[in-house]
């Protein structure tokens, strides 16, 4: 069993780490919240080895990644008590070998990889980061309909982690000098990846950021209509992720898609706001697309929204 130390430790990294997630988190039952803490901060330990190495080398930082994975599967000990937290929830759970070992593989990509020249090369990445997620969370959840469920919480997942890349455009390059927007997209909209790398944001990049805004609306379309699977005590707390991190691209628009100069936040009053519409909505019918369509201001149909690009920007800001 986890034992309350670990549990403690593992809620804490989520709270400090995954405040977004964090919010829906909390309206779980408590058979999914607590091993669900123990997943995200597994998630932000092997994540921490290559988003800040502190001064470990790529060859350090891989070996790190081996010791997290043994540890995770159980195949050597370890006084880690996240990693023994989650190695433990992953028996309890049957979390099968392949998803730990496909995370841990997008972690080690990481490490090498920082432009991607297609969206199917971020698309594979995102098996791992994102979908991986996607799929130990529904076995914690014990969906009684697993197999239709993990492809669209595979999806979700996809969509909850775009989002987060297009939000944090000027970050990742800042602080990781990483570019998550496949080269493909910015070519097909005239953006240089230079101005990216300089923070300086132009039109064309942030036609590109729309286009992916566009693409990952597609994913959270999809990812929606499969939380009727889920358990009924866990339908409300996924929706209302989906309704928080859809809200960035609210917030993304709303800046004009620039994402290059600064990085756009939730604050607390407006999840709070969405988290008590949410609530509102389901009271009044169970159904998680009629109510994401009602909450969220994404559309339920393929749609060209008006791109709102601010004037070119020739300085950088950092």
């Amino acid at each position: 069993m986890v034992d309350p130390t670990q549990l403690a430790e593992s809620k804490s990294i989520h709270r400090r780490t995954g405040k977004t997630f964090y919010y829906a988190t909390r309206l779980l039952p408590e058979r999914v919240r607590h091993p669900t803490y123990v997943l995200y901060a597994f998630f932000r330990v092997a994540d921490e080895v290559v988003d800040n190495p502190d001064g470990l080398s790529p060859a350090e930082q891989h070996e790190r990644l081996r010791e997290i994975e043994a540890a995770a599967l159980g195949q050597e000990p370890t006084d880690d008590p996240v990693l023994a937290a989650f190695s433990e929830v992953r028996r309890r759970y049957e979390i099968p070998d392949e998803e730990i070992e496909v995370f841990i593989e997008a972690m080690r990509a990481d490490i090498e990889t920082s432009r991607y020249e297609t969206y199917d090369e971020l698309e594979s990445y995102m098996r791992g980061s994102a979908a991986a997620v996607g799929v130990m969370m529904t076995l914690v959840m014990e969906a009684d309909d697993v197999e239709t469920a993990l492809p669209k919480a595979r999806r979700l997942g996809e969509a909850f982690q775009l989002t987060n890349f297009l939000r944090d455009v000027g970050e990742d390059i800042a602080d990781r000098d990483r570019i998550y927007l496949p080269q493909s997209t910015l070519e097909a909209c005239g953006a240089d990846p230079t101005d990216i790398e300089r923070r300086r944001f132009t039109n064309e990049i942030g036609a590109a950021i729309e286009r992916e805004l566009r693409r990952a609306e597609g994913l959270y379309r999809e990812g929606v209509s499969g939380i009727k699977y889920l358990p009924s005590d866990c339908q409300l707390p996924v929706l209302t992720a989906a309704v928080l991190y859809a809200d960035h691209h609210r917030l993304i628009r709303n800046h004009g898609n620039d994402t290059v100069t600064e990085t756009p936040s939730l604050g607390t009053v407006r999840k709070l706001a969405l988290v008590a519409k949410t609530r509102l909505y389901w009271a009044w019918k169970k159904d998680p697309e009629t109510v994401f369509a009602k909450v969220s201001e994404v559309p339920m149909v393929d749609e060209e929204p008006v791109p709102k690009s601010r004037p070119e920007n020739s300085i950088p800001t950092s």
